[in-house]
């Protein structure tokens, strides 16, 4: 690849751009980061190939729990685009069955118009115990999910459900890669990130010890200088 790469950050579940303020802020690359934009579609696939058309050229996706998905679906479609790759607390596989129970009623209480029960059901799942005492960090999450809101919440919970198990994406995967997690994340536990990594040929694994799963929030400085780093070390 001849031209220097975009990082593309890719948003999780009922989260916004402001979920990456602070790696936005804070990164240090020739190219302007990106958003990739989530809503309005229920297809892993479809979020991935719009956030490939957002620009001409080699890309660094950067997603973080679902747009760590919609990531490794950006390098399984156009692996010739992938200069880097950036999983912040995410996974590689599909839902068992008591996880696609879980997100089935999550589904229906949002379709019953109970979405703010949904959005704090959730966030002791997205926070470590010490970030939930964070009250503006709380807030933050609340008003990121009443900025997606409850029909893109069931359409991109319909495309997690979706998702096909990315093994083959990790194995293939002729690039560096980071793969970065929190020490108390219960979304996506760290041998989750773990297996990743060793499936990756080139892989660096970071855990962040006491931190949840909304790494990018809890440990702004840690994760921006963690993605400085690979950055600098991509051969672009």
């Amino acid at each position: 690849m001849t031209s220097l790469p975009t990082p593309i950050f890719i948003p999780g579940l009922v989260c916004t751009a402001d979920l990456f303020a602070a790696q936005r802020a804070g990164l240090v690359h020739p190219v302007a980061p990106l958003v990739a934009d989530t809503l309005r579609r229920d297809s892993l696939a479809d979020m991935a190939g719009a956030a490939l058309d957002m620009v001409d050229g080699p890309v660094v996706p950067v997603g973080l729990s679902m747009g760590g998905y919609v990531a490794l679906e950006m390098a399984r479609l156009a692996p010739e685009r992938i200069a880097g790759l950036a999983l912040l607390n995410t996974a590689y596989g599909t839902d068992g069955p008591d996880k696609r129970q879980q997100r089935l009623a999550t589904i229906e209480m949002a379709k019953s118009d109970r979405f703010r029960g949904v959005t704090r059901h959730l966030m002791k799942s997205f926070l470590s115990p010490a970030a939930m005492a964070d009250e503006a960090l709380v807030a933050r999450v609340i008003a990121m999910a009443e900025a997606v809101g409850r029909e893109n919440f069931i359409l991109q919970q319909q495309a997690i459900l979706n998702r096909r198990d990315q093994s083959d994406t990790l194995r293939r995967l002729a690039v560096p890669a980071l793969v970065l997690c929190g020490s108390l994340d219960t979304l996506t536990p760290p041998d989750i990130s773990r297996q990743m990594a060793a499936l990756a040929p080139q892989a660096e694994l970071v855990i962040l010890d006491e931190v949840g799963h909304l790494s990018t929030m809890e440990a702004p400085d840690r994760v921006t200088a963690h993605l400085n780093a690979y950055l600098a070390r991509l051969d672009v």
